[in-house]
């Protein structure tokens, strides 16, 4: 049976998304495919990792690469499950905007890092009161504690931190509320999770032996402004051959020849050790 998007019920979709900041599905997809998506992963990092601005350091040995769509197989997969199409057009409304494919690898090695949001909180969020994007998440690995899962403060993409450093880290004496709401997050192989990158939250300390790549999909509402920070790039070919429900909410440029995306969103602040 397919599973069409209305079958998910928006109500709880946004009730989890404007409560926690963070909601999930459990197996969306087969282990294998998430299998093939850490290959692909995999495959680009060894194309960028020796390239300035090809992977951007965000702490000790963890690094954040962009991508071309065109670099991860399963991207259509992704953009056109059931659940993604829905929680999209919850919170973002029927016109969101696909703006962003990257990928996070924590290294063996890799540090806790200070509590933070990932950009500063927009006035349609701090004084609307209204979510105008959202981060997707699908992990290559079956995750571990001692592999430095994500830490998340459910409920805090509303907190006022203005004046903080780059309205995005919390200073060190407000840790505390965060540490006490701290819910780490453990997805396996096929899962997929959306939140809002607002909510503060944090990378923690990869104790294992082995790396946890993870890929991040970032959606826009209409309004949204995160397309300005990021380049993705499709070539004229691979975009007639999308689906026209995945063309009509791709914000993208169109390339001859896909490039390395040369990245401009530093976030400096999580180059500071937190000890």
């Amino acid at each position: 049976m397919v599973v069409q998007a209305e079958q998910y019920d928006a109500a709880a979709i946004m009730g989890g998304l404007y409560g926690d900041g963070v909601i999930g599905l459990k197996g969306a997809f087969p282990r294998e495919w998430a299998d093939a998506l850490a290959a692909d992963i995999w495959r680009s990092f060894d194309e960028v990792k020796d390239r300035p601005g090809g992977a951007l350091p965000r702490g000790p040995h963890r690094f954040y690469v962009e991508v071309s769509p065109e670099k991860i197989s399963g991207f259509v997969d992704i953009v056109t499950h059931p659940w993604f199409v829905a929680v999209c057009e919850a919170v973002l409304g029927p016109d969101y905007r696909i703006v962003e494919v990257g990928y996070d690898i924590p290294f063996p090695g890799a540090e806790d890092q200070p509590w933070h949001r990932d950009f500063p909180s927009p006035p349609e969020t701090l004084v609307g009161r209204r979510l105008n994007s959202l981060a997707f998440n699908l992990t290559t690995v079956d995750t571990r504690p001692e592999h430095g899962p994500f830490e998340v403060a459910p409920g805090t993409q509303w907190d006022d931190i203005s004046g903080a450093k780059d309205d995005m880290f919390p200073a060190r004496e407000l840790w505390g509320r965060y540490i006490e709401k701290a819910q780490q997050k453990l997805p396996q192989r096929g899962d997929i999770s959306a939140r809002s990158a607002l909510t503060i939250h944090r990378g923690t300390a990869n104790r294992s032996n082995e790396p946890r790549p993870v890929l991040v999909v970032g959606v826009d509402a209409p309004d949204g402004i995160n397309a300005h920070h990021h380049d993705l790039q499709v070539t004229p070919e691979y975009l007639a051959g999308l689906p026209a429900r995945v063309r009509d909410h791709l914000t993208c440029r169109v390339v001859e020849q896909v490039e390395m995306i040369e990245q401009h969103h530093v976030i400096e602040g999580l180059l500071q050790p937190t000890y």
